[in-house]
């Protein structure tokens, strides 16, 4: 597999198969919006664009990032978001980097988002594809925040290299991010103490995350993985 890794900035076309990794915290609180029964997640293009969308439909929660603000009901946060039910809601979410990615990328066949917490069933499912080549969209400073390059590469060598790649090396990298720092200190507005430890649980969930067009909504769901037939841990 041809693996690129490239910043929101250093998208010039649509590539083919696109994995957009936000670790702290866009993707990782995707998936815990998941977890607590949503059904699906509007990505919207601007935070005036999600409230549009909640007026539109009282029911559907509104999710973005940084300190509380009329109108959202969550912020973008996994130690936050965790005790909500949200069975059957559909979310709204925008955040400074992660919802711009995948936005960025929705000409693609294939658009997954990640993080730590599905990087398995991620590789699994680009693995099942067999696709030649993957853009890894890199959301964080400009295709240079550590904690996303860290999973992405790692989702890279799961998908190539299935029994060997140990995940230890890229969560340490990950943790010593400048995002990881910026939440343990409480720079970044909107947190919980449990953030980062939250991000970077490996492999949490059992799902992947796929992006499809739902005119004119990019809406996110969560796509069962199943394991190998032989039921070995790859």
């Amino acid at each position: 597999m041809d693996a690129r890794f490239l910043g929101i900035p250093e998208l010039v076309e649509a590539p083919s198969v696109a994995v957009v990794v936000d670790v702290m915290r866009a993707f990782t609180v995707a998936a815990w919006a998941f977890a607590q029964g949503a059904e699906k997640i509007v990505l919207a293009g601007s935070l005036d664009d999600a409230l549009a969308l909640k007026v539109r439909h009282p029911d559907w929660a509104a999710l973005k990032d940084g300190p509380p603000a009329p109108g959202f009901d969550f912020v973008n946060s996994p130690g936050l978001l965790r005790s909500a039910d949200l069975t059957g809601r559909t979310v709204v979410q925008k955040t400074t980097a992660g919802t711009v990615g995948a936005l960025a990328v929705k000409e693609a066949s294939l658009v997954l988002c990640a993080g730590f917490v599905v990087a398995e069933t991620t590789a699994r499912l680009l693995r099942a594809r067999g696709s030649d080549g993957v853009t890894f969209v890199v959301t964080g400073e400009d295709g240079r925040a550590e904690e996303d390059l860290a999973c992405a590469r790692y989702i890279a060598r799961r998908v190539t290299d299935e029994a060997g790649t140990d995940a230890a090396g890229f969560l340490r990298r990950a943790a010593g991010s400048r995002a990881a720092a910026e939440l343990t200190e409480g720079v970044r507005q909107g947190a919980h103490p449990d953030d980062v430890a939250l991000c970077l649980e490996l492999d949490r969930f059992p799902f992947a995350m796929v992006v499809t067009s739902e005119d004119p909504l990019m809406v996110l769901r969560p796509r069962a993985v199943p394991p190998p037939a032989d039921g070995a841990s790859n």
